[in-house]
């Protein structure tokens, strides 16, 4: 259906929160926090159809993925996506483990909601920031399958 946003990651939801996303959105955000274990399937897959405005790779830490630090201090990738009505970012954070972050596409690309766009090997966190418009459809201790589970729907 159109206006949902379904899970860029396998996991479970460690963490729902507001943030203040300054390197894309720049605006309040919801964030939804997702850890891959090590028994999980690696590949993210994006949230919605859209063009990608917006690709940072940082260098940083391996500190444990589940940790709240982690989303600060580890290497991480950041990609901005537009469907012309709304704007998200995934935000793939590699872990104590994982050291490889993968990401195939580059700014300008189109993605369909749920196509394959990289990967972070062995053990991980996947962040989803959404305007606060979107309504929620998950809880922390959701499981979510990447590409299927709906993350929330745009009002």
């Amino acid at each position: 259906a159109p206006g949902l946003i379904v899970s860029p990651a396998d996991g479970v939801v460690i963490n729902v929160d507001r943030v203040y996303e300054g390197d894309y959105l720049k605006t309040e955000a919801q964030r939804v926090s997702i850890f891959l274990s090590i028994f999980n399937v690696h590949i993210n897959r994006s949230p919605m159809d859209g063009k990608i405005e917006y690709l940072s790779y940082r260098k940083g830490k391996f500190l444990p993925a589940w940790k709240s630090e982690a989303s600060d201090e580890n290497e991480q990738n950041r990609m901005g996506l537009n469907n012309g009505g709304c704007k998200v970012v995934v935000n793939q954070i590699a872990g104590l483990v994982a050291r490889r972050i993968v990401c195939w596409p580059q700014t300008g690309d189109e993605l369909k909601r749920g196509e394959r766009f990289g990967l972070i090997k062995f053990g991980s966190c996947t962040e989803l920031y959404l305007p606060l418009e979107v309504e929620l459809t998950v809880n922390k201790g959701d499981r979510v399958k990447g590409g299927e589970t709906v993350i929330g729907r745009v009002k």
